[in-house]
């Protein structure tokens, strides 16, 4: 689960204008019960309740069957048989009124907007529940959007882009959007899906709609920010960054937002200058505030000490360009330790870090184990071909310097191996023995590869 989950939960009560309200404090809830802070939990359970009465006054009952259902389970924990036979009797209530449709959607959706909030390997999940919601109520504005949002995540979730033929999320956003012309974060999420998708002009509109219609609306205005970043315009950016940081100041995700501008203004800074001689003082300190600024904001993402991976990366990356090379390996040791990292995030971390041990370490031996272990992984994010090219490039320098570098033919063969073009392998390897006769780790995969022939 998300570290920062209850802060983020108590910002969208603050900031998000909706009837459905009660969804949150029930999933603050959870959160808090989870804590041990029963007396929290049912306190947030009374809220949601309070909401639903407030903007249900003479509406369907069943919108209360999640809230009794918790408040059951959470008096049930707490051995307060009474009370949870309760509210187990007012479920039971409600469910003999629905005889005839004993599926309600409400209990798909809520879970679906629930799971949507824990980290990207509850998106699936999450999208089966709002297309089971669906099915009960399609024409339901809230699981139209939901449903569009989880398809869009999931999408994006490898970091790459989804290739046109492939894409679903963009008529889903479309229709989301025809169900509720008021969702301004849908209609960002629909800019985004169109920039994605080369259409970065017609993505504008909406993105611009979006403005008009929430212009101080965090969620809003973190995917304004976005836009405007891939679209190359940091500055425009950062403009609504800062908005959106006076409203949240603490949230880690808004501050890698602004680093992530300051990264890209500083490494387009470095390409504008190219390869001369002779700096300028003026722009060398430009050049110095604008990496000074990534890693300050980086650092305020990290400075909790919980576990934002990719904030980590960037702000070891940083401190590269700065040579601070100490912090540098610190920061990505720290991030390697971190527990239950999932593979994607190991992709990542290995791939930058022997990009790191390459170019700042000049350490060729430490950078190829790096980029091993990153191409190991099965995971298909955008680093393991990073990392591939990488171990291509260094063996073709090490043939290319010594037509009789057994290692380099050795390395070459690797990669064969594990894109599974063992023919190709083996001819490296064989290349590799003729050079190296006795190496016992050359004789093993060679043995290896010709038994899975």
């Amino acid at each position: 689960m998300d570290p920062d989950i209850e802060e983020k939960l108590h910002d969208q009560l603050t900031f998000l204008v909706t009837k459905n309200k009660y969804m949150v404090y029930n999933f603050l809830a959870y959160v808090t019960y989870l804590k041990s802070d029963y007396t929290k939990a049912v306190a947030n359970l009374q809220k949601a309740e309070e909401v639903i009465k407030e903007n249900n006054p003479d509406g369907p009952d069943h919108k209360y069957l999640v809230t009794y259902g918790n408040y059951a389970w959470i008096f049930y924990y707490l051995q307060q048989y009474e009370d949870s036979q309760k509210y187990i009797d007012k479920v039971d209530q409600i469910n003999k009124g629905l005889k005839d449709t004993p599926d309600i959607s409400e209990i798909y959706g809520e879970k679906g907007w629930a799971l949507l909030k824990f980290c990207g390997q509850y998106y699936e999940k999450a999208k089966l529940c709002f297309q089971k919601a669906l099915e009960l109520e399609p024409e339901d504005p809230e699981w139209n959007s939901g449903y569009a949002t989880a398809v869009y995540r999931l999408e994006g979730f490898n970091g790459r882009k989804c290739p046109a033929s492939e894409c679903k999320s963009l008529d889903l956003l479309k229709r989301a959007i025809e169900k509720n012309p008021n969702d301004a974060v849908v209609k960002a999420l629909l800019a985004l899906k169109l920039q994605d998708l080369d259409r970065t002009n017609e993505g504008k509109e909406y993105i611009e709609e979006a403005i008009k219609q929430a212009p101080n609306l965090p969620y809003v205005l973190r995917y304004v920010a976005k836009f405007y970043r891939r679209a190359r315009m940091e500055d425009e950016a950062l403009r609504h960054l800062k908005t959106a940081v006076d409203l949240i100041p603490n949230s880690r995700f808004l501050h890698h937002q602004v680093g992530l501008c300051y990264k890209r203004k500083y490494i387009n800074y470095k390409k504008q200058l190219g390869n001369r001689n002779i700096y300028n003082r003026q722009l060398d300190q430009e050049s110095y505030d604008l990496l000074q600024n990534a890693i300050f904001h980086f650092e305020k993402v990290v400075e909790s000490k919980k576990s934002f991976v990719h904030a980590y990366v960037d702000l070891a990356n940083m401190y590269g360009e700065a040579n601070e090379y100490q912090k540098a390996e610190d920061t990505f040791e720290a991030v390697l330790a971190f527990p239950s990292l999932l593979d994607e995030e190991k992709q990542q971390i290995y791939y930058h870090y022997g990009k790191f041990k390459e170019h700042c370490r000049r350490s060729q031996s430490e950078a190829i184990h790096y980029y091993k272990m990153s191409l190991q992984i099965t995971s298909n994010m955008k680093e393991k071909e990073f990392s591939e090219s990488a171990l291509r490039r260094i063996s073709s320098k090490m043939i290319r310097n010594n037509r009789q570098d057994p290692e380099g033919f050795a390395l070459l063969g690797f990669v064969h191996k594990t894109n599974g073009e063992r023919n190709d392998a083996i001819d490296c390897y064989e290349q590799a023995l003729r050079y190296d006769p006795y190496n016992e780790e050359y004789v093993s995969e060679l043995c290896e590869l010709r038994l899975m022939i």
